[in-house]
């Protein structure tokens, strides 16, 4: 969902989650024994907030340039993010993947968030959807969902979405309404389809991000998804183009202190294919 000194700050500046779907989903090879089950992992979910991007949340001296392509350590994203240093503005971004497996081998729970979007990378204004993965007593459960500034909650939208399943996001900008879709290929019941107003919108950023929400004690484990590969992405700033057509920034996410230091990955992403249209990210470790 959605740069940090401290995890205070970044909690401080979080948006609270709000399930919304009473579905459950199958795991990767597991399976919600009962509906109790179902509700008490969309509760968890409740309780957990999506870390908004302020501009300190860069780990401190990690921003450095290699040829055109800035490359970040960020604290909770893995990814690619189309930024406004020459000045630009976005009006659309999409890209598609295929949503990972987790495994939960533990009964910690733990959540992936993957998305594309307008907006955080350089601003506390978000607009973007994709899907979630989380761990909840050793099983795992899938959802979509989407954000939208300035109210900044997490809506969580289809909870049938299945490892494997074709999801394809997007959010397109006309002055100050903001379309919102995505489509799950499989399941219907997963799609979404917004269109929201924002007056105060930066539209300074278009990014393709995995991330790790936060609770009470901070950042949630990263489960095991293996690898989250985005294909097909598209961003629009004037011209409509490939990734790197714009000023372009790889983010690794690292561990924030306690357990590992800054600097250990946590998820890691790879180059951008010829094209520049699409990346592999590669988890690591869970915290």
């Amino acid at each position: 969902m959605n740069r940090l000194t401290t995890l205070a700050a970044v909690a401080t500046a979080a948006a609270s989650i709000v399930v919304l779907s009473a579905a459950s989903a199958a795991g990767a090879g597991t399976h919600p024994s009962t509906t109790a089950a179902a509700k008490a992992a969309r509760a968890v979910l409740r309780d957990m907030t999506a870390n908004l991007p302020v501009t300190d949340q860069v780990v401190p001296g990690t921003r450095h340039h290699v040829r055109a392509l800035t490359k970040v350590d960020y604290y909770n994203w893995s990814g690619y993010a189309d930024d406004t240093s020459r000045g630009n503005t976005y009006t659309k971004v999409s890209g598609r993947w295929a949503e990972p497996a987790i495994t939960c081998p533990t009964k910690e729970t733990q959540v992936a968030i993957f998305w594309a979007g307008i907006d955080g990378f350089t601003s506390s204004t978000v607009e973007q959807n994709g899907t979630i993965a989380e761990c909840y007593q050793g099983t795992a459960f899938y959802y979509t969902w989407w954000e939208m500034y300035p109210t900044n909650f997490i809506q969580v939208v289809g909870s049938t979405v299945k490892p494997g399943d074709h999801i394809a996001a997007s959010v397109v900008r006309t002055g100050t309404s903001y379309k919102l879709n995505l489509t799950d290929s499989s399941r219907s019941g997963d799609n979404i389809s917004k269109t929201e107003t924002c007056t105060t919108c930066a539209n300074t950023s278009a990014e393709w991000i995995a991330e790790t929400p936060s609770q009470s004690r901070g950042y949630t484990p990263l489960p095991d998804f293996k690898t989250w590969t985005v294909s097909s992405a598209s961003v629009t700033s004037g011209t409509t183009g490939s990734i790197n057509a714009f000023p372009d920034d790889q983010i690794t996410m690292v561990g924030a202190g306690g357990i590992v230091q800054p600097g250990y990955p946590l998820a890691t992403p790879g180059a951008l294919n010829t094209a520049g249209t699409g990346f592999s990210v590669k988890w690591d470790n869970s915290y």
